[in-house]
């Protein structure tokens, strides 16, 4: 992956933010939606500030309902469901 390169993500959490926190999260736009919950959508350029944006959710005690890949190649959102799917199964034999 370039520098230039980036994935747009989509995180889903309990509550809704309130836009105070709009410039915190960069470039991410914060939707609240009807069910209660909050999604915020933007680029992510590496893991690194996938990893920040994670840590300033849990900062502010947001709870992660979801985190998903919404365009280019499913490269890292097969690695994430691949894991997420067997994660707590034993390995099959």
């Amino acid at each position: 992956m370039t520098p230039n390169d980036h994935r747009t993500y989509q995180l889903r959490v309990v509550g809704h933010l309130d836009d105070r926190w709009s410039n915190w999260f960069g470039e991410f736009t914060i939707d609240r939606n009807d069910d209660g919950t909050c999604t915020l959508t933007g680029p992510v350029t590496d893991q690194a500030q996938l990893h920040g944006i994670l840590a300033r959710l849990r900062d502010i005690g947001a709870t992660l309902l979801s985190l998903r890949t919404i365009d280019g190649d499913d490269e890292w959102g097969a690695c994430a469901s691949s894991s997420t799917r067997d994660h707590g199964q034993a390995p099959s034999r």
